[in-house]
């Protein structure tokens, strides 16, 4: 089951992004003072109450003109308003009630939708009684917040996890493997989907852009039962555009959440863009495998590149995932499938692969013997004390340490390193968890 969506909506400079990242934690979204500062939907993994869901701070908008404010506002809230399940409408205590205000209001309570109503910057006496106005917008309690502050966060967020749908039933898996096809606009995904069945299935084009929606195919590969999800091409940061566009970023994300493997598309013609980076990152952050696919490789000739050069430009792109395999394919030829496929198989072999506990500690115990941990604030030392492998898709690791704070990330990724020595777990991240020796 993918996560359920959760968008944050609102006119520009009632504090949407700042709430955002109050959230989440981290400054992902740019914030200013200046309307129109956040340029595209930025998202998130956020977890609260045992309630995981994707968050989407929605696109500033940047036109000055009233009547063309109103249209993007609409825009934006009816994308909201088809692709997520719950939404958070921040309104301003400072300068109150607006007529964009109302015309959201009215917009949210006709659609049916489940909504949250946040009164951003309610951070003095004054500005506190103000909140009572927005009850007038018959979207429930009005929450008082300041997202400068950090305060009212775990009540907005206490509403957003009631509302959320109700976790159904994992379905019954019934394909041996799930495949998410992502890349760019226009790099062949949905020629990729048609060579692997052989059938048109999904609209082919030259125009970027033309697959909007996640598109399900299962069929049978070398005996095995295989569902493929072609998505819509993710733009990069600064270049989506206002409207479908920016929700088909997420339906991507969905994609992958769902998937096993993610065959990440890259075009032979433009190798090597800071997005296709991104969405590698976003595939490992999932914890999902990885497979790089240069595609249009009959072009190669003609642009005379080889293989080697290829391989010698990507690896340093993708130097935080080394272990991911390359291959070569062309679509619109049905070249390279064979190659592709077997990559798939094996990649999905290597995330169900399981070390016996004893082999485990052998291999830890080796690589602590040969290199101990750093000293943590001159006299303490990481000490592990057991390793045991918990779960596979993704592999999955548990370590009883001492304490969990003197695991630094270049260790981690030491016996990481000793580990993919041994067993090479092609293509897919590994999990490793650090928990305090005897805690459960």
């Amino acid at each position: 089951m993918s996560k359920p969506i959760v968008a944050i909506v609102g006119r520009p400079n009632v504090g949407k992004s700042t709430l955002f990242n109050r959230i989440f934690g981290e400054r992902l979204a740019i914030t200013a003072d200046e309307p129109g500062t956040t340029r595209d939907r930025i998202f998130a993994n956020v977890e609260w109450d045992k309630r995981a869901f994707f968050l989407v701070d929605t696109a500033g908008l940047e036109t000055r003109q009233q009547e063309q404010m109103a249209k993007a506002i609409r825009r934006q809230v009816d994308i909201a308003i088809q692709d997520a399940d719950v939404i958070v409408f921040v309104t301003d205590a400072e300068t109150g009630q607006t007529g964009a205000d109302l015309d959201v209001a009215d917009i949210l309570r006709k659609s049916g939708k489940q909504v949250v109503l946040a009164v951003n910057k309610a951070d003095s006496l004054r500005r506190e009684l103000n909140v009572a106005e927005f009850y007038r917008f018959g979207l429930g309690d009005p929450i008082p917040t300041s997202a400068l502050h950090n305060e009212g966060i775990g009540a907005i967020l206490d509403r957003v996890v009631a509302l959320l749908p109700e976790e159904a039933e994992a379905e019954e898996e019934t394909e041996d493997l799930r495949l998410a096809i992502v890349g760019r606009p226009n790099v062949g995904k949905s020629s990729l989907l048609n060579a692997l069945i052989g059938e048109e299935r999904s609209v082919v084009s030259d125009v970027p852009g033309t697959t909007r929606d996640t598109i399900d195919t299962v069929a049978e590969i070398r005996g095995q039962k295989v569902r493929l999800l072609d998505t819509a091409g993710i733009r990069r940061r600064g270049k989506i555009e206002q409207g479908v566009e920016q929700f088909s970023l997420l339906r991507a994300l969905r994609a992958i959440d769902r998937a096993d493997i993610a065959l990440l598309l890259l075009d032979t013609a433009e190798l090597g863009s800071a997005q296709d980076t991104h969405i590698g990152g976003f595939v490992l952050d999932a914890g999902k495998g990885l497979v790089l696919v240069v595609n249009k490789w009959d072009l190669a000739k003609g642009l005379d590149i080889s293989k080697e050069e290829v391989e010698a430009f990507l690896r340093p792109l993708f130097k935080f995932a080394p272990y991911t395999p390359i291959v070569y394919t062309s679509a619109l030829r049905a070249e390279g499938l064979r190659q592709l496929v077997d990559t798939a198989f094996e990649v999905h072999q290597q995330r169900n692969l399981r070390i016996e506990d004893e082999d485990l500690m052998r291999i830890v115990l080796r690589a602590a013997g040969e290199h101990l941990p750093g000293i943590v604030g001159g006299r303490r030392r990481l000490n592990i004390f057991e390793a045991r492998q918990v779960g596979v898709n993704p592999p999955t690791f548990v370590f009883q340490v001492n304490d969990p704070k003197l695991v630094h990330f270049s260790y981690e990724r030491y016996l990481e390193n000793r580990l993919r020595a041994m067993y090479a777990f092609t293509g897919t991240p590994l999990k490793f968890i650090y928990r305090r020796r005897g805690e459960k």
